[in-house]
């Protein structure tokens, strides 16, 4: 987390900073410091992402700072504002709610603070297993979620790595390591996590150039030299 970061000189001409201040300020209140200073973490790294990846980082940087707002709330709270997006809820979801807190924080954005913005609400709802139908925004707030620098392990080593590939190369790098986790510990894979995986190989081997996208930097150079 970058202590010197401050969005009120970041974002001050931001039309998204009245929302990103008190969704910060709400988020802090609401969950414990270890779990808010992670928060802070997924938002400077999407703000960081979408930067290297052609996106505003206004919006990066609200859904990373409201993407776990509900994750300590009460169970039967998240399960009340999960219900609220018509989707249904599976067995398992009432059985552990905790699966449900990435739905239940789009609600409650889009009901408290106005947000508005579909494919952003859609990035903080499916943050957790992912979705195949997600843009650029919704690949970099999973991806930001698993590998902000407070995670263990995280090294900028790695990091630097990653931010030389294309966002959907580091996209599935992440959700490949991400499984592979999951399998070692014995889980069954969620099936919106196979898709979206199965989607990205899809992209990767059509080599779909309106799929790929590539940072920012890399097109300025590659302009430069033509």
């Amino acid at each position: 987390m970058d202590i010197d970061f401050r969005i009120e000189q970041v974002f001050a001409d931001s039309p998204l900073f009245s929302q990103i201040k008190q969704v910060q300020e709400d988020a802090k209140k609401m969950l414990s410091e270890k779990r808010f200073v992670h928060s802070v973490g997924v938002a400077q790294t999407a703000f960081k992402m979408c930067r290297l990846y052609g996106e505003k980082e206004d919006r990066g940087f609200l859904a990373g700072i409201g993407h776990d707002i509900c994750k300590e709330i009460p169970s039967e709270k998240v399960i009340e504002l999960a219900e609220k997006d018509g989707l249904p809820v599976s067995e398992m979801e009432r059985k552990k709610p905790s699966l449900l807190h990435g739905r239940a924080a789009a609600v409650l954005l889009k009901e408290k603070y106005g947000v508005s913005d579909e494919e952003l609400l859609e990035s903080v709802a499916f943050h957790t297993y992912g979705l195949k139908t997600f843009g650029t925004l919704g690949k970099i707030i999973y991806s930001a979620d698993k590998i902000e620098p407070g995670r263990e392990n995280i090294t900028q080593e790695y990091l630097d790595h990653l931010f030389s590939l294309t966002l959907n190369e580091l996209t599935e790098e992440v959700l490949r390591e991400c499984m592979d986790y999951v399998n070692k510990k014995g889980f069954p894979l969620a099936p919106e996590s196979v898709e979206f995986l199965e989607q990205l190989e899809k992209s990767r081997s059509a080599c779909a150039v309106a799929a790929t996208v590539k940072p920012v930097s890399a097109l300025k150079s590659a302009a430069a030299r033509n």
